[in-house]
């Protein structure tokens, strides 16, 4: 009998997680091959293969366009996050600051609290004061600022890992702090802020609400913008376009995740060799 019950339980995990797995590996499959179906449709089924979807979307004038534009904020986001949070991480790792726990635990959760939703309002009429509607530069510096105290949190722990005796011995020779901070801390926090890119570059790459209210020229749209443009006139979702730009909007992330994979060891539990 205990046999038997092994090999059921046996027999009844692994028809759960094919479960799981088809659960999951569906919609993958639908955005492989809609995109070429001539007649997509919300179920999966062998398609009858087309690239006029593809020729589709090049002829919609915004759709390539908009790709560099998610290109463009997600990469100074990315960038502005990291070397900001990077100093501020670094400062309060080293800075005995009294309450400065405290204070990093506040920020994370005002952050978490007040979202970009609920601070909307000032948010836009800030940006408007400030002349950053419908910039690049406007949709930077608010997504960055929602991303900076999660960053900060992240990095401190990287950074308070890091030895001190390296810096000890750098400010002995006359190094300065900025230049102890670019090559020695650094190069040995780099999986952390690999970390921080990536989840920088993921977040303002799907974002829609901010990058909706503060930009008014579609030329500048994103592509999750422009994607929520592709339906009918009767509000249908086309989903030939749709899963066709789907397809080549989620290819630069899968990429940059590929390269990271590569360079810094990220594995699909999500942590990091280090």
């Amino acid at each position: 009998m205990n046999l038997v019950g092994h090999v059921l339980g046996r027999l009844a995990s692994a028809a759960f997680l094919a479960v799981v797995a088809a659960f999951f590996a569906l919609p993958m499959l639908w955005l492989a091959s809609a995109p070429f179906d001539a007649h997509p449709s919300v179920t999966v089924s062998p398609p009858e293969f087309t690239l006029d979807n593809f020729r589709a979307i090049l002829d919609n004038p915004y759709a390539l366009g908009s790709i560099g534009n998610s290109v463009i904020q997600a990469g100074g986001a990315a960038v502005t996050v990291v070397v900001l949070a990077a100093l501020a991480a670094y400062a309060l790792s080293r800075v005995r600051v009294p309450g400065r726990d405290a204070l990093l635990y506040v920020l994370l959760l005002l952050s978490s609290v007040v979202t970009g939703t609920a601070a909307m309002v000032p948010i836009f009429e800030l940006a408007t004061r400030l002349g950053l509607v419908d910039t690049h530069l406007g949709v930077v510096l608010v997504v960055s600022g929602g991303l900076l105290p999660a960053a900060i949190f992240i990095l401190k722990d990287f950074m308070d890992a890091t030895p001190t005796s390296y810096e000890e011995s750098a400010r002995v020779f006359g190094a300065s702090p900025l230049q102890i901070l670019r090559h020695i801390v650094v190069p040995l926090v780099r999986p952390g802020l690999a970390t921080v890119a990536v989840w920088a570059v993921a977040s303002v790459w799907g974002g829609f609400l901010m990058q909706y209210i503060l930009l008014r020229d579609p030329g500048k749209s994103p592509s999750a913008v422009v994607l929520y443009t592709l339906y009918t006139e009767g509000g249908q979702p086309d989903l030939a376009l749709i899963s066709t730009f789907s397809l080549l909007y989620s290819l630069p992330v899968v990429l940059m995740y590929l390269f990271v994979s590569s360079r810094y060891g990220f594995r699909f539990h999500g942590g990091i060799k280090r």
